[in-house]
Order: structure tokens, then C-alpha cells, then sequence
């Protein structure tokens, strides 16, 4: 089994959690909500092209906006093959926490 990376990990998660609105922008913003991490658009970009090239996720044009200027959005979903992925890699996690003491952080160190 080929584990995801951590980012494809979480781009797929947001991509899942858009349900048919996931484009670079709201795919950006969904992550910013759920790590408070600004990531740039290369960080987001590289390994969305990745995953369309693995078959994880599917990328389509959608309709040209005067709003875009007449530019169309490209919009991602997952793939069956990528729920599999996810699903793999929630396992993998499972198993992995699975046995680790409780970790406690001391206060000032």
C-alpha cells in the first residue's frame, strides 16, 4: 500500500467536504478553516496535480463567468480511488497512534 502525503491527505479531505465546490480558491480557504494554515497556491496546486495524475482525484472545466472574466474554474472531486487512498491512510494512522502513551507537555518547557 502507497500512503498518501500529508498534503494530498488533506486536500482530499477538503475536496470531500465541498461537496461539488471544490476549486483552487474554496479548496484553500477549506484547508485555512480547518488547520489555520495559509497555504500558497503552489503548495495546493502541486499536489492536486499529482493526485489527478494518480486517479485520486478528477478535475473538470466548468463554465466560463463574465465575473472570472471569461475564465472558467476548474473544479475537483475524489475519485472511488482515492476514497480507498483516504481510507488506507486513516488505517495506517489508526494502527500507528495505536499503543502511544498518553503524551502530556509540561508547562514552560
Amino acid at each position: 500500500m502507497k500512503l498518501l502525503s500529508r498534503a494530498e491527505e488533506v486536500i482530499l479531505l477538503a475536496i470531500l467536504k465541498l461537496e461539488g465546490e471544490a476549486y483552487g480558491v474554496s479548496i484553500r480557504r477549506r484547508i485555512f478553516d480547518d488547520t489555520g494554515d495559509r497555504w500558497s497556491f503552489a503548495s495546493i496546486y502541486t499536489p492536486l496535480d499529482r493526485l489527478v495524475r494518480k486517479g485520486y482525484a478528477l478535475k473538470t472545466k466548468g463554465d466560463p463567468t463574465a465575473k472570472r472574466g471569461g475564465k472558467s474554474k476548474f473544479f475537483y472531486e475524489v475519485t472511488n480511488e482515492g476514497k480507498r487512498a483516504l481510507l488506507d491512510i486513516q488505517r495506517a494512522h489508526s494502527r500507528v497512534w495505536t499503543g502511544v502513551p498518553r503524551i502530556a507537555v509540561e508547562k514552560g518547557k
